[in-house]
């Protein structure tokens, strides 16, 4: 199954093989450089089905360092379309993550938040933000999302995980609002949702939303709330939802590989919606063994493709299927 297509909304990918997004740290005001080209053109070649690049900001402030990628000027979207243009030649799908850092932001600028919580003591004390704040967000959102087509990727991914802004909207750990945007359950998705329901007005291509099924905290949300949440993106307009887990607070869970792959099974199986797994699946069996339970319809890969770009061509050689270009052929 993991070299078999899969259909997501009019696009259709050659395998289930996904390089998850992972901030290189290495843009220039925002702007992709050569190591974005080569860094993403690798896996491309080693025969990835898809590349979500790194969280790629919506406003200045919305980074998570200064050296992240941006989408918040129109400046930035002829180096985004090159890097689009040059992974398209080497086969590969390309997808954008649309982020904005929240209290977890390390670049210039005064961070803002749902609500005025640090993350921790070696983070700066976010400021609130105002209704209007909040709106100008989802707009600069919307922005991002333009420009992302402009410069013709494939697919958009909305980033509600991790601990950054979105996942701040949604849990009642970091947002403790009074408005329209906090309290109830229901208010908590709304930028979420909205955000989504903004987006499909303008594009009918793939779009998909990262969320962190389990923030491991007592009182922050668990998957018993990602599965509500999954059932309004959904009938929002998502086509996909990529399962993490954790980053709202310092706390790290116990990890093993797949740790996971459950909250996606779950989210898959309760809702009805494709689901893409992440998290330490670092073999091609065991990528494959999550596919054929129909825990997931995508396999997310991060540190191992940093290890390895030719993790995917290396899975099909075991299955007698040759991806090499012909100039890698005298390897095998």
């Amino acid at each position: 199954m993991l070299f078999s297509e899969l259909k997501i909304a009019n696009l259709t990918l050659k395998n289930r093989i996904v390089m998850s997004p992972m901030c290189m740290y290495a843009s220039d005001d925002g702007k992709v450089t050569d190591w974005h080209i080569v860094h993403y053109a690798t896996r491309a070649a080693g025969g990835v089905g898809l590349i979500i690049t790194e969280a790629t900001a919506v406003s200045p402030e919305g980074r998570i360092s200064d050296n992240d990628l941006g989408l918040w000027d129109d400046a930035q979207i002829s180096g985004f379309g090159r890097l689009v243009d040059t992974v398209h030649l080497y086969g590969s799908k390309v997808g954008v993550q649309l982020a904005h850092a929240g209290r977890k932001s390390e670049a210039a600028g005064d961070p803002i938040a749902p609500s005025a919580i640090r993350y921790s003591d070696q983070y700066r004390m976010p400021k609130e933000a105002t209704t209007d704040q909040i709106e100008r967000i989802a707009e600069q959102f919307v922005s991002a999302a333009r420009r992302a087509i402009a410069a013709g990727v494939d697919l958009i991914e909305i980033h509600a995980a991790h601990g950054y802004f979105i996942n701040q909207m949604l849990s009642p750990l970091t947002n403790r609002r009074t408005d329209q945007y906090g309290g109830s359950f229901e208010n908590r998705n709304r930028f979420l949702v909205d955000l989504i329901k903004k987006i499909r007005e303008f594009w009918s291509g793939p779009l998909l939303v990262r969320v962190s099924a389990e923030e491991y905290e007592k009182e922050g949300n668990h998957i018993e709330q990602t599965l509500r949440t999954a059932e309004l993106v959904k009938a929002a307009g998502v086509d996909l939802i990529d399962v993490s887990s954790g980053g709202l607070t310092p706390k790290l869970p116990e990890t093993y590989p797949g740790y996971q792959v459950g909250f996606s099974k779950k989210i898959k199986k309760t809702v009805g919606i494709l689901t893409g797994a992440v998290g330490l699946i670092t073999t091609d069996e065991y990528a494959e063994a999550i596919l054929r339970d129909k825990a997931a319809d995508l396999i997310f890969l991060g540190r191992e493709l940093l290890r390895n770009p030719y993790w995917a061509l290396l899975a099909a050689n075991k299955r007698g299927i040759s991806l090499y270009p012909d100039s890698y052929e005298r390897a095998f």
